[in-house]
């Protein structure tokens, strides 16, 4: 349905998302869905962009869209960095938590998202978003 692959740069995540949002629109995506889809796919490339691959403009993120056997989406984010563990990340909602930096974008993708897998030793995240 819709690919493409970004240098690492920080301002081009609004432009391929919009360019992603508008093929999942034209596609059926529906209201609620394009919604967790949109902020969804922000934070997973920025995650991939600023964390995966430091922001080294000669790595590339790749986005992948596909309309999934039920209906709704699967979304597919893969960066070119070393990998992390997702299970290490701690969780922005704990009191302990709440002043320290990182986290917030894996939380709302788990949020907003009815499936999120993380394969390839953290190089790639896919998200299922069902009708």
């Amino acid at each position: 349905m819709f690919s493409e692959a970004i240098p690492s740069q920080i301002e081009l995540v609004d432009p391929v998302v919009c360019r992603a949002m508008k093929v999942l629109t034209e596609h059926g995506c529906v209201d609620g869905q394009c919604t967790a889809a949109e902020l969804s796919l922000r934070e997973a490339l920025a995650n991939a962009i600023l964390h995966g691959n430091k922001a080294q403009p000669r790595k590339r993120v790749k986005l992948e869209c596909f309309d999934d056997t039920d209906g709704g989406l699967l979304l597919v984010v893969r960066d070119q960095g070393q990998g992390f563990d997702p299970a290490a990340v701690r969780d922005p909602t704990q009191p302990e938590n709440i002043f320290r930096a990182g986290g917030r974008g894996i939380y709302l993708i788990r949020h907003f998202m009815d499936e999120v897998e993380y394969r390839n030793g953290g190089r790639e995240l896919r998200m299922r978003k069902r009708k």
